[in-house]
């Protein structure tokens, strides 16, 4: 019995010893920081903001590779069967993360079990953005246009599943309408058809339409947060605007593989948390409407174990499903 203890510790002993080595090097080549869902969206926007300066602390090129599909489950689950070795990251993602597993049952992967949280980047809202030609000008008559017209309109989001789509149904259910979902692969083609008038209404982060909306291209109805944005101070929210307590936030992190040594986590927190205080970051991440949240890797552990529990709920409420 002392012998196989005296071996296991000799073993612990070794393994720490080789994981800070490889942490001591890390990283000595490119990273890939996956964002799972085409290029044009907020994820991409909030990826290539943090990769700018993250690469800079690191002394490596972090990379963003765009991987789309299944409402950002194809990315997702490619980042999960990495090596964890620190080489590929992935944005985490509300959608993905708290969203994806419950609304796909094939997700194939487990958002606490798959992956070692690396930190949190921040959070911003969404919006409910129609065309101008949409005839209405708020929530209120939104509900009321869409009660006159059941399932004649359409809205538009960055695919099947996402933070966005389920920001539409949940709104239907708690105003007891009927909305038409149509799906894209990412917020940059569902914005593109919005601007064009081939749907009338879209629920995207508001990085995709407020340079649209300051033009007039479109119209924003509300924000999908509980306060208001300093973006858009004018623009009230869906919960003041007769529906209290719907809330659709987005919140994005960073995670690698389960499995990729601690040391290899703690460098990349620290060097995210040095990022998100730069006032470089803080405002490039503000005019995007993303306010900044730096924490622990275990404080966005918590995050993604409280938001897929709640949006379980959701998923369910709304009886929506990929089948």
């Amino acid at each position: 019995m002392a012998k196989s203890k005296t071996a296991l510790c000799a073993t612990l002993a070794l393994w720490a010893t080789l994981t800070a080595a490889v942490a001591q090097t890390y990283p000595n080549r490119p990273i890939t920081l996956i964002v799972p869902f085409a290029p044009g969206g907020s994820t991409t926007i909030v990826a290539r903001i943090i990769a700018d300066k993250l690469g800079e602390a690191l002394g490596q090129q972090v990379v963003v590779d765009n991987r789309g599909g299944a409402g950002g489950t194809i990315g997702t689950r490619a980042a999960a069967k990495s090596a964890p070795d620190g080489y590929t990251l992935l944005l985490g993602y509300t959608g993905t993360l708290a969203v994806g597993p419950t609304f796909y049952p094939q997700a194939g992967y487990d958002p606490r079990k798959d992956f070692a949280p690396i930190g949190r980047i921040g959070t911003a809202p969404n919006t409910v953005a129609v065309h101008p030609a949409f005839p209405a000008k708020s929530i209120a008559e939104l509900i009321a246009y869409a009660k006159a017209n059941p399932g004649k309109v359409n809205f538009g989001s960055a695919g099947v599943g996402t933070l966005s789509h389920i920001a539409g149904e949940h709104l239907a259910t708690m105003a007891g309408i009927k909305l038409t979902h149509v799906p894209y692969k990412g917020t940059g083609p569902a914005m593109t058809d919005l601007l064009g008038g081939h749907i009338p209404m879209a629920f995207a982060p508001i990085p995709a339409v407020h340079g649209a909306a300051g033009t007039g291209q479109l119209r924003v109805l509300a924000i999908t947060g509980l306060q208001r944005s300093p973006l858009m101070p004018d623009v009230p929210t869906v919960a003041e605007s007769g529906l209290p307590g719907y809330q659709a936030v987005l919140r994005y992190g960073l995670v690698a593989p389960a499995g990729t040594p601690r040391p290899i986590i703690e460098r990349l927190n620290k060097d995210l948390n040095t990022a998100l205080a730069s006032e470089e970051v803080r405002k490039r991440l503000a005019f995007d409407g993303a306010e900044p949240q730096p924490g622990t890797p275990e404080d966005y552990a918590a995050d993604i174990d409280r938001e897929e529990t709640q949006w379980s709920k959701v998923v369910k409420a709304t009886g929506v499903s990929a089948q």
